[in-house]
This record gives structure tokens, C-alpha cells and sequence, in this order.
């Protein structure tokens, strides 16, 4: 897992503690959330963004138990209708899982349109029964890094505890969110 989203993902799985299981549709980076999914008692939809539009699901009313969207939010020209159709879609009891950036450079795929802090996804997330996680996360070292050079991101994060990269990918400063995220119940 590289630098900006090492930390994000370790936070996401932490509030898992039995693997995810149902029907679970994933829009855009799915692979950063198979190790959370029981995939023999899993049927995963997995849609890529731009191809899939966020903001008009193809699906009737509760049909998923999970909808997860990955670095989505940010690319769609009415965020507030995508949240509502992710509510829209999940059965009672469901689980919608956004990740975003707050502090990032422009990156077109193919527009880029929002920046998004954890109150902004509260926000958004309002019609939602719970809020079972809602964090950025970001320090000035990882954003001074970032904006060096985009090569930083993709800086791979080893295991071993007593790290640099690993200090810099779990350090948290809540003034400088490179990433947020929410996880909230329907």
C-alpha cells in the first residue's frame, strides 16, 4: 500500500471485525478492500468509475448490503445525488464505505471537481441512520512530499515498525487531511 492511503485503509479494515459478506458493489478500487471480504460468501459487483455513473445506479431500491466508492466522490459533478443513490440502493442495515481527497492536486479522470473534509462528508451522509467512522488523513510531511512530486504517493510503505515511511504514512495531523472517508449505516 502506497503513502497517502496506507493509513486510511488500516483505519477502514479496523472497524471490521468479521469479514463482509452479501452482495457488495464497489465502485472504483475495489482491490484495496478484498482482504475485508469473505469471498466465498460474497457476490461482488465491481464497477469502474467513469464507466459506472455514481450519481444514477442501475439498480433497484435495497439490493446491496455493502456499496463501497474509492477516490469517486471528488470526479462527479453532483456529489450529493451519489451519496443519495448509494443510500438509495443499500438494504436496512447496510454499509457505505467513501473515500475522498481533501488536500490533493488537481487530477482529471476524467474531470476533477471537489475536495471533501470529514465534516463535509457527515454532511453529505446525513440521511444515513449512523455514522460509524468518519476521519482524514494527512500530515505536512506527506503533503510537502506530495506536492515534490507526485512519484511520493506511490511510495510503497514497509511492514517493519521502526520505519521513516512508516512514520510518515501513520502520523496523523487533522489540519492536513490528504484523504477522508466515511463509513455510515443505513
Amino acid at each position: 500500500m502506497h503513502l497517502t492511503r496506507y493509513c486510511m485503509y488500516i483505519c477502514i479494515k479496523e472497524c471490521f471485525k468479521e469479514p463482509m459478506r452479501g452482495k457488495i458493489a464497489g465502485i472504483s478500487g475495489m482491490e484495496n478492500f478484498y482482504p475485508l471480504i469473505d469471498m466465498e460468501n460474497a457476490q461482488v459487483i465491481d464497477m469502474k468509475y467513469p464507466e459506472i455513473d455514481m450519481q444514477n445506479i442501475s439498480y433497484p431500491d435495497n439490493t446491496f448490503d455493502y456499496i463501497i466508492s474509492d477516490q469517486v466522490l471528488e470526479h462527479l459533478e453532483d456529489p450529493v445525488k451519489a451519496i443519495k443513490e448509494s443510500h438509495r440502493v443499500l438494504r436496512k442495515g447496510g454499509i457505505a464505505i467513501h473515500t475522498t481527497c481533501f488536500l490533493n492536486f488537481i487530477h482529471k479522470f476524467p474531470v476533477d471537481y471537489w475536495r471533501f473534509s470529514p465534516d463535509a462528508l457527515r454532511l453529505l451522509c446525513r440521511d444515513f441512520d449512523t455514522i460509524i467512522q468518519c476521519e482524514g488523513w494527512g500530515n505536512r510531511i506527506a503533503v510537502t512530499l506530495r506536492m515534490i512530486s507526485g512519484r511520493f504517493r506511490y511510495m510503497q510503505i514497509p511492514d517493519f515498525k521502526w520505519s521513516i515511511r512508516r512514520f510518515i504514512a501513520t502520523w496523523n495531523e487533522e489540519k492536513f487531511p490528504i484523504v477522508t472517508w466515511i463509513i455510515a449505516k443505513k
